[in-house]
């Protein structure tokens, strides 16, 4: 398996309230982050980003949550016919008061540790964390959250940028680029870019009959 270690030094961008698809707050306590979830809601499209008195407020756009939901789908594909149980969570928030520390991916599942959930909520602060997530970077940096994830222990994290998918693992508390997945061991960057590139020309029921054509033509 070929690794390569992912540097967690976050890019520090300027608060810009007036930027559509980003925003950083600085010195803001836990209470007044946890009253900006309750006022903005479950139903919202921002991403929010907790970490250590830093808000980082990120718009997806239209590009943004075609790819996230694409991805998503071939997630559920693999789960489904690899036999693989899956529970899936969205951008569920992702809270840890005790180390100061917040986030919600564009999406997360539970695959391996599917049976150690129960309900349809989770508390991370008991829980295990998502055993993978994804990350779609298409006008801001996720790498603020990556810092987040780190602390949470997230094993695994697909992040698309710069038009490409690449596969990160947590191996000895850094993040590590990685050719396969750990979750899909068959699955790596280079063929979810060929699945991702088929959005230019097919539609996504197209798209996920080809994912099983791939699998079955895998086995």
């Amino acid at each position: 398996m070929t690794t390569t270690p992912l540097p967690l030094k976050p890019e520090i961008a300027t608060t810009n309230i007036s930027n559509a698809s980003n925003a950083v707050l600085k010195n803001i306590s836990w209470q007044t982050y946890q009253a900006m979830l309750a006022d903005m809601g479950d139903r919202r499209s921002a991403r929010l980003n907790y970490d250590q008195g830093v808000v980082e407020i990120r718009m997806p756009s239209d590009l943004h949550e075609a790819i996230n939901r694409l991805l998503a789908r071939i997630v559920g594909v693999l789960a489904e016919e690899l036999d693989l149980p899956l529970k899936e969570f969205g951008s569920v928030t992702l809270n840890r008061q005790d180390i100061n520390k917040g986030v919600e991916p564009d999406s997360s599942f539970y695959i391996q540790n599917s049976d150690r959930i129960q309900g349809t909520k989770i508390d991370i602060s008991v829980d295990p964390p998502p055993d993978l997530v994804l990350e779609i970077d298409i006008t801001n940096s996720s790498m603020r959250s990556f810092a987040v994830y780190q602390q949470l222990g997230i094993p695994e994290i697909w992040r698309y940028a710069n038009g490409t998918i690449k596969v990160y693992q947590l191996h000895n508390g850094q993040y590590q680029e990685c050719e396969f997945s750990a979750a899909f061991p068959m699955i790596s960057g280079v063929v979810l870019d060929r699945f991702l590139q088929m959005l230019n020309t097919e539609d996504s029921i197209s798209i996920v009959r080809a994912v099983r054509k791939w699998l079955k033509e895998s086995s």
